[in-house]
């Protein structure tokens, strides 16, 4: 079992020495390593992520992130087998937040992916994942807690710009979806105060 998430806040800083989010739960994962040097962050993409699929609430995402995910458990799970990735923020259905990488580290959660004619997206990319699917809405609480965080992101990385934060299936469309036709786009950029 995982550490309980604290309770969704809109107080979030991001420690600029530790690239840490006060406020989240912290699991360390080992899928992730150094950007390349002299690179800004000026990406934010979202995700939507869920194991198994369409079920919530359990810890195989968190597993699947800290490298313990069980694949023989499920036949699902079979093409998870050997995959090493993350993702820096995981949040929740309820709101709470889990951090698995620092912020000024790379997370794997873009794979192979291209934004403004840049490749290699996790290298100037933070990436949030959503508990959630292509067929569900997302909750309010998700969208609270994730203008929350985007702005604490944003103050920690302030080359991200309104038009820098992206889905997931738009950095590598026709291999990606999420975070889904669920995502309110709308909600959130108003949510974040941006046009």
């Amino acid at each position: 079992m995982h550490p309980p998430c604290p309770p969704a806040t809109d107080t979030w800083r991001i420690d600029p020495a530790t690239g840490l989010a006060q406020g989240a739960a912290q699991l360390a994962s080992p899928h992730c390593d150094a950007r390349p040097a002299g690179t800004a962050i000026d990406l934010l993409v979202i995700h939507a992520i869920s194991l198994p699929a369409g079920e919530y609430g359990g810890d195989d995402v968190a597993a699947l992130f800290l490298g313990r995910l069980d694949c023989t458990r499920r036949a699902d799970y079979a093409d998870l087998t050997n995959l090493s990735v993350s993702a820096h923020f995981l949040i929740r259905r309820g709101g709470q937040v889990q951090q698995f990488v620092p912020v000024h580290q790379r997370a794997w959660h873009a794979g192979v992916s291209r934004f403004a004619g840049r490749d290699r997206c996790n290298d100037f990319s933070v990436g949030v994942e959503l508990e959630g699917c292509d067929h569900d809405p997302f909750t309010p609480a998700q969208y609270a807690a994730l203008a929350g965080l985007t702005r604490a992101v944003r103050t920690a990385c302030p080359a991200i710009r309104a038009e820098n934060i992206v889905g997931h299936s738009e950095i590598a469309p026709g291999r990606k979806t999420d975070p889904g036709p669920h995502f309110d786009w709308a909600v959130y950029r108003a949510a974040l105060g941006d046009p």
